[in-house]
């Protein structure tokens, strides 16, 4: 029998699916599955949850496939209910959480799936193809005059003429465009594919054949007059690594010359002498960021370098193949081939192309769409009376973004001057399934959302806040109303609440209470002892290795029992000449040092004074002390710290350090240098099903055993066996805890029936039984 959880945890709008053909909520009576003290449980509800959770299991349906549910579901809203009784749905950090909530999981409900969809498809056939275009810019801004917008319509549509009647495109967008790289690239853009233009840019562009003219293009940022100069198919992405020597534009003319010899000697090194490719970057490549990892790239498309570097690159043809040098404004570079990737599949691409449509300036096309139908679904009407006495009020101060507004306070007398204005601004501007948005809601929004508009008309400016102002209202009224619109909105809400009340007193009554309460951890573990008990085990120590002589190497250096550990080479200690005195900046390193070795207790530290010649006799020694004394007065115990002293004089005062280990893991750390698998080390009490070479082995007395088992080699050093008997709760804890939170939980759900006694309305749970 399948059981679910069914409280909520930090997941998942994505479980939403097609939620605008969901049915429309009734609120007609509701018959009750039981009744929880005074609480009645909606059958509607039980039903709804048990069959999102379970209509896929083979026993969905059947009698005990629901009775069991019934029973989790039960457990569930008492504990809903103890929350509840305690207020906790009334604190301001529920309330805040859950509106967090709220706001995500509305955001499906609040586009056109059936648009995104389009748009989706749209661009990943789009994607098939790559397309190179020219433009010519004529600037302006999203919410530019009527005025304005005329006259960049008007500019763009003459120079559409001239280059449509056989002038150079490139010539004219040197001239003429308002793209500021025009002057130097005559307005190509090369490649690009969908996703990588505003919408509209990228639209116009597919749909021009090759060789012509399109009319000209709004965008946010003015009107676009597009040559489609090729199309071709995409070539999809790939992965290639670089070698780079700098060389930027405006370094003097010796260095540039040096900077090409360097790259020509390289890129004949790579393809006469055949040299090491890892290895001559890993040397000589200037671009550290790729250096480090064989030049590599990360995988590009079209459109996404610089045009010199991407036009090489796509015509390697084979995976190590190198290309001759190639410069850019960072300097030159050797290219290599290492993968092709075509363009995946639909079903791949999806996720990221629906994620990118949602940000995507595409994504205007969608909420036009919800706009559209919110409006017919919600008897959307306006007041052309009102509309016209708002914008009456509308004038410079609008226009320059100091526009005030004050309510009109109630008249005195029915008939005076402060009536009438009340009364128009009280009159209705627009209805939304008949509620009243009126002249005076609409004046205060323009207030609030008011902006400089230079050089616009007012009743211009009243316009585009009207508008703005209508799409906020329909789109806050939609979403106030999903609670009754959508029974799949309105249950995933609820569930959510439930999850956040149920959190907070499930980590009180059982989770962190379990972990806090040792008295009644150990009363509980003590008396189920004989759920914690070892099975035979023995003691000892593991080598895993991927060669003989790796194992071999591993054997001899454990015996030390002691290894060097090369990450923490320590930093420098020096003194005042000629006196045991700590400078100010090794205060700094013992003091890293200390911190270390504390929080690793399996570490020690050698001290070596050292002395200058014609520095006093013993001063070496006494370093050394004072260096373990100032270690000591940190909190690293002395049985960790050797003292010695050099006895030939060196060239300078420093105190030597050597940091070792007596873990194994330290070894390991060593041994794995170059490859971290090479070897493997555990040291412990092996019980049967920890480790499978041990098993084998679990009948053997003490002694040293090799082992070759799925191509490693093996050394087995048991040391002694261990009897079966009792753990201790340290050995426990993990899994007594959690039994310890069951018995909690248990407890606490018979208080929780016996103060809220279940009653059963056993005919609504037949009604779920058809198997």
């Amino acid at each position: 029998m399948h059981k679910r959880i069914l409280y909520v945890g930090t997941a998942a709008v994505a479980l939403l699916a097609a939620c605008q053909a969901t049915k429309s909520t009734t609120t007609t009576p509701q018959a009750a599955v039981e009744t929880l003290g005074t609480t009645p449980v909606p059958a509607q509800e039980f039903a709804y949850v048990y069959r999102k959770n379970n209509s896929t299991a083979p026993e969905y349906g059947t009698r005990p496939s629901v009775t069991e549910y019934l029973d989790l579901y039960t457990n569930f809203k008492l504990k809903v209910i103890e929350a509840e009784q305690r207020g906790l749905d009334t604190t301001q950090a529920f309330k805040r959480e859950l509106d967090g909530y709220k706001q995500q999981l509305a955001q499906p409900y609040l586009t056109e799936k059936s648009v995104t969809d389009q748009l989706v498809r749209e661009a990943y056939e789009r994607m098939s193809k790559e397309v190179n275009a020219s433009h010519i810019l004529i600037r302006l801004s999203p919410d530019a005059t009527p005025t304005d917008t005329l006259a960049a319509y008007q500019k763009a549509t003459a120079l559409r003429q001239r280059v449509s009647s056989g002038e150079n495109f490139e010539q004219i967008a040197r001239e003429t465009s308002e793209d500021p790289s025009a002057r130097e690239n005559g307005g190509r853009l090369g490649y690009f594919t969908a996703m990588q233009m505003v919408y509209p840019f990228e639209s116009a562009a597919f749909k021009t054949p090759v060789g012509q003219i399109s009319q000209p293009v709004r965008t946010r940022f003015g009107y676009h007059i597009i040559k489609v100069n090729d199309i071709r198919p995409a070539q999809g992405e790939i992965k290639v690594a670089h070698l780079m020597i700098r060389a930027t534009p405006g370094m003097p003319k010796a260095d540039s010359v040096t900077a090409k010899k360097k790259i020509d000697e390289l890129y004949n090194r790579l393809t006469q002498r055949k040299e090491n490719w890892d290895k001559l970057v890993a040397q000589f490549s200037e671009d550290a960021g790729s250096a480090a990892n064989s030049g590599e790239l990360p995988p590009f498309g079209t459109g996404r370098m610089i045009p010199s570097f991407e036009e090489v690159a796509f015509k390697l043809q084979t995976p190590g193949q190198i290309s001759t040098p190639v410069q850019t404004p960072y300097g030159w570079h050797v290219i290599k081939l290492l993968e092709k990737q075509p363009v995946p599949t639909f079903e791949a691409m999806e996720p990221t192309l629906k994620s990118k449509v949602a940000k995507d300036s595409r994504s205007e096309l969608n909420k036009a769409a919800f706009l559209k139908r919110v409006r017919t679904e919600n008897q959307f009407t306006e007041s052309q009376a009102g509309k016209d006495y708002a914008f009456a009020k509308a004038d410079t101060a609008l226009v320059s973004g100091r526009f005030k507004y004050t309510v009109p306070a109630a008249p005195a007398a029915p008939t005076g001057k402060a009536s009438k204005k009340a009364e128009g601004d009280a009159q209705t501007l627009f209805t939304i399934k008949g509620k009243p948005y009126t002249v005076a809601d609409f004046l205060a929004y323009e207030q609030q959302n008011q902006r400089p508009r230079t050089g616009a008309e007012p009743r211009f400016v009243a316009q585009q806040l009207y508008e703005q102002y209508v799409d906020q209202s329909l789109t806050d009224f939609e979403k106030n109303n999903l609670e009754n619109k959508y029974e799949d909105y309105r249950m995933l809400v609820k569930e959510y609440r439930d999850g956040i009340l149920l959190f907070q007193l499930m980590d009180e009554k059982v989770w962190s209470k379990a972990i806090e309460d040792t008295v009644g951890l150990q009363k509980y573990f003590t008396e189920n002892q004989s759920k914690y008990q070892w099975d035979n085990r023995v003691q000892g120590t593991v080598i895993s290795a991927a060669t003989p002589a790796l194992l071999a190497q591993a054997k001899q250096q454990l015996q030390t029992g002691r290894y060097a550990v090369p990450r923490l080479a320590p930093l420098p200690v020096g003194f005042l000449p000629n006196t045991d005195k700590l400078n100010k900046g090794s205060r700094i390193n013992l003091d890293r040092l200390a911190g270390i070795m504390q929080a690793d207790t399996a570490l020690t530290v050698t001290l070596v004074g050292r002395a200058k010649k014609g520095e006093p006799a013993g001063v070496a020694r006494r370093r050394a002390a004072a260096t373990a004394a100032y270690l000591t007065s940190k909190g690293v115990p002395a049985r960790h710290i050797v003292q010695t002293a050099q006895a030939k004089p060196s060239t300078d005062n420093t105190l030597t350090q050597t940091i070792t280990s007596t873990s194994p893991a330290a070894l390991e750390e060593q041994l794995n240098a170059q490859n971290p698998l090479s070897v493997q080390i555990t040291q412990k009490a092996f019980a049967k099903g920890d480790n499978k070479v041990v098993d084998e082995l679990m009948g053997r007395g003490p002694g040293s055993y090799d082992v070759q088992k799925d191509g490693r080699y093996y050394t087995v050093i048991i040391d002694k066996t261990l009897p079966a008997g009792p753990k201790t709760l340290a050995e426990a804890r993990g899994l007594a805890t959690s039994d310890y939170q069951n018995y909690l939980e248990k407890e606490w759900i018979g208080q929780l029936r016996a103060k809220y006694p279940v009653k059963i309305n056993q005919a609504e749970v037949d009604k779920l039984v058809t198997k």
